[in-house]
């Protein structure tokens, strides 16, 4: 077998462990034994210096080089002392001496002081947060199966999976050759973790390793908002759009005002708006998202977002504060009520000017077709309704950042907007 240079043993039930003799193998190029019952350590000498993780993966208990994204194999250390022994247990049965009372004096003050502070309403307490494996996130996914791709950016890509509870997620994966990538899981972790909110994705947990960083993220069945606004096979109703719209101004008020620190989002657009089961949106993607410091209004970054929904002081010179948040938002409340890409116009004219130019008298000239169905008396009050979310759209994304309205405005004036609508 010196010769040998493809070795596929994948999809067996063969146990034990792998042969040392292998590394003999020179010219083996191709060595997978995937999908068994191994266990024992991988060889790391001649051809397996070279050879994929993926090569060795559901296995009973491989353990060796974090290269191979398993765990590392148990030390020998077998042979300490019955006096070390006893030392050891000596000295934690003092600790426990002393640490067993003091926490119990610990816990009982705060249950005594908490006892009277209100439930959070947001909080993640019915999500079981626990460390996920690997392996575990390559069964839910099917291996990152390519049929479980929900969608892919750059430098990230994210599958359904399923847990083995049954529970459905999203898993985000980070394309490490890219070194945006460790910025951007680095950044939606930190903010991830201290952000709480209904209108916010929920994180349950995050599995990183030197070859690998993903985020688990509760799984919206109903896709994004951009999925309704550009395929004519999905349609939502002027209340539909108004709710959703709501409840993404809502989590944006909550990161401008709510937040110990304002939190500037900086990519606000429909495809960072996801759906749950109800109908209720999500803002996700914090992977460039900024934090204002206790004494500043705005400040600088290198990081662009998407064009169309930018801020023109964003884009010109890297000034970003809450404002271009507002900005954006204003850009994609125009695109949901018109159902137009704001990247879709020639020439110098933009989607904020082309609704400009029709207000007030000939709102119906830009406003999605298929939206308004009413006639007669009702048909004039909803056509006034979406020409008024139609000025508020344009009060957001004022060209002056001092000229836009705050999220808490927004928040205002589109919930009588809502009442409104639901008296027609």
């Amino acid at each position: 077998m010196v010769g040998l240079e493809f070795l596929d043993l994948s999809y067996n039930n063969i146990s034990g462990i792998i042969p040392m003799t292998l590394e003999k193998l020179q010219n083996l190029k191709y060595f997978n034994v995937s999908i068994n019952k191994l266990y024992g350590e991988i060889l790391s000498r001649g051809p397996f210096k070279n050879l994929l993780s993926k090569f060795f993966i559901y296995n009973e208990a491989l353990c060796g080089s974090s290269r191979f994204s398993v765990p590392p194999c148990p030390s020998s250390s077998k042979h300490r002392s019955n006096r070390k022994r006893l030392l050891v247990l000596f000295l934690l049965l003092g600790i426990a001496l002393v640490f067993v009372p003091i926490t119990f004096v610990f816990f009982w003050i705060r249950y005594r002081r908490g006892k009277r502070a209100p439930q959070q309403p947001d909080s993640l307490s019915s999500i079981t947060r626990k460390t996920i494996s690997y392996y575990e996130l390559l069964q839910a996914t099917e291996a990152l199966s390519e049929s479980n791709l929900i969608g892919s950016r750059s430098f990230r890509s994210v599958y359904k999976g399923v847990l083995r509870s049954g529970t459905a997620v999203a898993v985000k994966v980070f394309n490490l050759q890219l070194d945006v990538a460790f910025k951007s899981f680095d950044t939606e972790c930190e903010f991830l973790r201290s952000l709480r909110r209904r209108n916010l994705i929920k994180v349950i947990t995050s599995c990183s390793n030197l070859d690998f960083k993903a985020l688990v993220l509760e799984y919206m069945p109903n896709g994004s908002l951009d999925k309704y606004l550009c395929s004519h096979n999905y349609f939502l109703n002027i209340r539909q759009r108004l709710s959703i719209m709501i409840d993404v101004a809502c989590a944006l008020e909550y990161l401008h005002h709510g937040c110990a620190l304002p939190v500037i989002h900086c990519d606000v657009k429909p495809s960072n708006v996801l759906l749950d089961e109800d109908m209720v949106s999500h803002v996700s993607d914090f992977g460039i998202s900024k934090l204002l410091g206790e004494d500043d209004c705005d400040l600088y970054t290198k990081t662009l977002a998407t064009l169309g929904y930018i801020a023109p002081e964003y884009g010109r010179d890297g000034l970003v504060s809450t404002k271009c948040d507002v900005y954006s938002y204003g850009i994609m409340l125009l695109e949901t009520f018109t159902r137009r890409k704001p990247n879709e116009f020639e020439g110098d004219l933009t989607l904020k000017q082309w609704v400009s130019y029709s207000l007030p008298e000939a709102v119906m000239d830009v406003v999605d077709s298929n939206l308004v169905t009413s006639t007669g008396n009702r048909f004039q009050k909803e056509i006034n309704l979406v020409a008024s979310m139609m000025k508020v759209a344009l009060d957001c994304c004022a060209e002056s950042p001092a000229g836009r309205i705050n999220m808490k405005d927004v928040v205002g004036m589109l919930q009588k907007i809502k009442v409104q609508l639901l008296a027609c």
